[in-house]
């Protein structure tokens, strides 16, 4: 049976006007992203990742082409939208774990569920059992501060699954880790897939990590390419 596509991006390009230059950060790119797959985008710095990651989890439309989430075509709908879009469909996880310092860890996992008016019992039972799935159960009361890089980061994907999306974005999970917590992190995102079956892509110039994807796709000048 064929799987269903999550994102499809088709003839992409996002075009940035500094001053009276233009720079293309994409240049046509096309992308299918299947349910269930775990997907490597690779490239090197200035090839277009981050443009693409925002591309594809609906941060920012495109200059031209076409963007669909789950069918529908997003390419053109107000920020607004989008945010609600973001917030039920797509979870990230940030280089740098983007986590609110004033919050414990508990707290940081529950805050997207607020913006999705999930009442504060429910809200609590889920943070609880997602930090349960990344072995931190333990630290819930702790903020960030107190929290290793490694720990930061696993509240970070605890976080990016609070409202159950279909699709969990990682921009470069491991970049700032050293290679031990950085492998770990990476257990926990196979972990994910195998065992829940959540469909994640993952962003990264490093070899080695995209090597731990089903698929890489190599991103270069803009747009996909067989090989860098």
């Amino acid at each position: 049976m064929t799987k269903e596509i999550i994102i499809e991006l088709d003839n992409v390009w996002k075009t940035y006007k500094m001053g009276t230059v233009e720079v293309h950060a994409l240049r046509g790119m096309s992308l299918k992203v299947k349910k269930g797959e775990f997907l490597a985008i690779m490239g090197p710095s200035g090839s277009g990742k981050s443009t693409a990651m925002n591309m594809i989890g609906c941060l920012d439309i495109p200059t031209k082409g076409e963007i669909k989430l789950l069918g529908r075509d997003i390419s053109t709908l107000h920020e607004s939208d989008l945010a609600q879009i973001r917030g039920k469909k797509i979870g990230f996880i940030f280089q740098k774990f983007n986590l609110l310092n004033t919050l414990t860890a508990k707290e940081n996992i529950m805050l997207p569920m607020t913006f999705q008016g999930i009442p504060r019992e429910e809200r609590e039972k889920k943070s609880e059992e997602l930090l349960g799935l990344v072995e931190l159960k333990d630290r819930m009361d702790h903020r960030p501060n107190e929290l290793s890089g490694g720990q930061q980061q696993r509240v970070a994907i605890a976080r990016s699954l609070s409202n159950s999306p279909d699709v969990i974005l990682a921009d470069e999970p491991t970049g700032n880790l050293d290679s031990t917590t950085g492998e770990r992190v990476l257990d926990f995102l196979k972990k994910l897939h195998k065992e829940k079956g959540t469909t994640i892509v993952m962003v990264t110039h490093d070899k080695k990590i995209a090597e731990q994807a089903e698929r890489i796709e190599f991103l270069k000048d803009g747009s996909i390419v067989k090989n860098l």
